[in-house]
């Protein structure tokens, strides 16, 4: 099965399982984690900033970093797009009574600075407080699309105006570092708080970091604690993510290139669109023609092998990653070939 669902389907292997294997353990509950204390370390020094907390899931890192910015009642501004609305089950409304401010999502997925700025509410009791500025980069919904740190300047301009923080969803942050040739601590230098996967891009079974101030994190550690997110002797999972950040942040590129490889092959089939000169990451998304059934067509993939998502109707994404090779690329686009025949 070549499986471009996620990011998220990879497997450890054995020099990852190894290290899980032979990891020193405490009980991180109790701070005293080893391997976890040095995960965190290691994440707040590739991202700048002053300490970091290991959390189960990139869900949870969003909302830990949303309530711990917030007071119940107050206003967070995000994309239409952004993975926090569409995609984490509206937690940060259920769990922290924290209001969401829509913005349209610009082809790349960054906010219009102007939008941003009309967004921002009066200092007056019948109206939210705007507090915090969420922003994605990579991208998911926008195709993996990457901002720089010019961009995230802009906003962060805007954000000191008015006295807001700024919150980056860096689920794929090492993949857009990777693909602007720039490091994860210049593209979130202008925010107050970096939410990062080890289990997509950097293929690591479990786990996300938050990383910023050590008083945010503080207040981080215990949100994550009223959320039931402590775990015990956690270093079997902080682990495999030391072995990702020190294994598979430089082969990333691999996983971009052969997205780019399986677009521009798509780009050659009739009935179906898809644009490569958008895809700069590890993300395709292409569209089928309306004279084609879309069910069918994604069962008769499936049956040949190749696996995907329909992420809405007749659009799909599909997801380059470790255990994906050139090879896999090939197969892939014969029979997407076959099919589309």
């Amino acid at each position: 099965m070549i499986d471009l669902r996620s990011d998220t389907v990879t497997l450890p292997d054995e020099g990852m399982l190894r290290a899980m294997t032979e990891a020193e353990l405490g009980d991180d509950v109790l701070g005293d984690d080893p391997t976890v204390i040095r995960l965190q370390e290691k994440a707040a020094e590739i991202c700048g900033k002053e300490a970091a907390l290991f959390v189960p899931s990139g869900s949870m890192a969003n909302l830990v970093s949303l309530l711990s910015h917030s007071e119940r009642g107050d206003e967070y501004i995000l994309g239409d797009q952004a993975h926090i609305f569409r995609y984490e089950a509206g937690s940060p409304a259920a769990v922290g009574g924290l209001h969401p401010h829509l913005l349209p999502c610009r082809e790349d997925g960054t906010l219009s600075p102007e939008d941003i700025e009309a967004a921002l509410r009066p200092d007056e009791s019948h109206e939210p407080r705007s507090r915090v500025i969420c922003l994605e980069n990579s991208h998911n919904r926008c195709g993996g699309r990457t901002f720089g740190r010019e961009y995230l300047m802009e906003v962060r301009a805007i954000a000191d105006r008015q006295g807001l923080l700024i919150h980056l969803d860096g689920a794929r942050i090492f993949n857009a570092a990777a693909a602007r040739g720039s490091s994860v601590k210049e593209l979130s230098a202008g925010a107050d708080s970096l939410s990062f996967c080890l289990s997509k891009g950097l293929s690591a079974p479990v786990g996300s970091l938050v990383c910023g101030g050590i008083d945010f994190i503080a207040k981080c550690h215990r949100m994550r604690k009223q959320l039931g997110g402590g775990m015990r002797q956690a270093g079997v999972l902080a682990a495999a993510g030391l072995y990702a950040l020190e294994h598979r942040v430089e082969r990333l590129g691999e996983d971009h290139e052969n997205a780019r490889l399986l677009a521009e092959g798509l780009a050659e089939l009739p009935g179906l669109s898809v644009d490569p000169a958008s895809v700069e990451t590890n993300m395709v998304y292409f569209r089928l023609d309306k004279s084609r059934e879309a069910e069918p067509f994604l069962a008769a993939m499936e049956e040949r092998g190749v696996r995907f998502f329909m992420v809405s109707p007749r659009r799909f994404r599909l997801v380059t990653h470790f255990g994906i090779e050139s090879k896999d690329i090939e197969t892939a686009l014969r029979n997407f070939a076959e099919v589309l025949a």
